[in-house]
């Protein structure tokens, strides 16, 4: 049971950015420093619509996918739920608002991209 004092104290306005709380130590910041993830726009040039339509960043999406597998989570949707709640999965994506839901990335994503990209990088090592 929370007594007033601790009550009090997790109402407390602090004001930190997402970098002072992600330890330089953790693994995405490793993964952020290895992986130059800007050969990423070359692959889907092709894939980007011409209607005028919102779209998300090709290389978070991949990212997204990067959390996934290195945590070993095993649905889309619990990767987004835990982007939601982890402040270092926020900051290697770099979002600071709202997640995109669990079906745009479904939407948006192809298995075969996402095959050549893990292939073609399969060589990395941390």
């Amino acid at each position: 049971m929370m007594t007033k004092n601790q009550i009090n104290e997790c109402e407390q306005l602090e004001m930190l950015t997402i970098e002072q709380l992600v330890p330089q130590d953790h693994l995405v910041r490793k993964l952020d420093a290895t992986i130059d993830f800007s050969f990423i726009y070359l692959l889907v040039e092709d894939l980007y619509s011409t209607i005028e339509r919102p779209n998300i960043d090709p290389v978070v999406l991949i990212k997204m996918t990067f959390i996934q597998y290195t945590c070993g989570i095993r649905s889309m949707r619990q990767t987004i739920k835990e982007i939601e709640t982890n402040v270092a999965y926020r900051w290697f994506l770099g979002f600071h608002t709202k997640v995109p839901h669990f079906s745009t990335f479904g939407k948006t994503m192809c298995v075969d991209l996402q095959i050549q990209i893990y292939s073609s990088r399969s060589s990395i090592r941390f």
